[in-house]
């Protein structure tokens, strides 16, 4: 088995202080949030909250970034427009594959959510309404969060461990599901041209779990949201929203993992985006956007949500 090339990067090397969007008005944005005390530069997380502190907490929206999980940053996006809507907002980072092999991306990503909820009291968040959005790697992670969520499937880091990193509502934008069949879905769809060259390291998949795709189903499948689907009263509504005509992950992942959710009972829609490529602007068309805000304001405004129970 091949082993991954050497790299002499380093985490601050690469991670950078995000170029925040525009912040509308009445908004105050809280930069800066070490999730994972005195560690790594990645480990961070921004908040945005009403500049008016309200009497009843908001429920939280998560924004992960994507970029191979190699690259990008916390910058929140159009998400920062939720919090005019009704929502607390937060973008946070994690270390990439450069630094840390999987699974540190996920245990980053679920040492936030425990991070978010024993601190909601200071920002106004509501610890049993937390959803997740993010596209790409990050809607992956999302994915992870969604079906591996509060079931120990990975060692924790960081502090928090007494509380729960699970999740109320999952959005998922052209996120990968399934290590095992992604290599075989990209080749076999003859109407897209696959960019993706699964034959030597520059592939994101490999350099996330540090084995070619192909060489070690144990590591795909930690990687891979299929993999850990369960059926459990507490699996939070999936909202998957890919394009058709993807040349980076396949559409055949989301239209995979969306029936095996529906298979084990988990409230899970597809929503196709058709001809849609894997940077299509129609992720960010009026009409998609109020699809997602109407899935969030259903599952995390609901008067009883799903409790955050471990």
């Amino acid at each position: 088995m091949q082993n991954p090339p050497s790299t002499n990067v380093t985490a601050q090397s690469i991670t950078i202080r995000p170029t925040l969007p525009p912040i509308p008005h009445g908004v105050r944005a809280v930069l800066d949030l070490q999730y994972v005390a005195g560690t790594d530069a990645a480990q961070m997380l921004d908040l945005f909250v009403p500049e008016t502190r309200e009497e009843s907490p908001r429920p939280l929206l998560i924004w992960i970034h994507g970029g191979g999980w190699r690259k990008g940053s916390r910058n929140p996006g159009h998400a920062i427009h939720f919090v005019s809507r009704g929502y607390i907002v937060a973008g946070i980072g994690y270390r990439f594959s450069q630094v840390a092999k999987w699974p540190a991306q996920i245990q980053d990503c679920q040492a936030a959510i425990r991070w978010l909820r024993a601190n909601a009291p200071d920002y106004g968040i509501d610890r049993d309404r937390i959803g997740v959005w993010g596209s790409s790697a990050g809607g992956h992670l999302c994915s992870m969060l969604g079906t591996a969520g509060g079931k120990n499937a990975f060692e924790p880091v960081g502090g928090n461990t007494d509380e729960s990193d699970r999740v109320q509502a999952v959005c998922s934008y052209c996120g990968p599901t399934n290590f095992r069949t992604v290599r075989a879905q990209s080749e076999s769809d003859a109407e897209v041209k696959t960019l993706v060259s699964f034959d030597n390291w520059t592939d994101p998949y490999s350099n996330l779990i540090g084995a070619l795709v192909g060489q070690n189903p144990a590591a795909e499948d930690a990687a891979s949201p299929t993999h850990h689907v369960r059926r459990d009263t507490l699996n939070p509504p999936f909202l998957l929203v890919h394009g058709t005509a993807d040349q980076h992950v396949p559409f055949a992942q989301a239209r995979e993992l969306a029936d095996l959710l529906q298979k084990h009972g988990v409230d899970a829609h597809l929503h196709p985006l058709p001809g849609g490529d894997h940077k299509t602007a129609m992720y960010y068309a009026s009409e998609t956007l109020d699809l997602v805000q109407s899935f969030f304001d259903r599952n995390l405004k609901a008067p009883t949500p799903q409790l955050a129970t471990s």
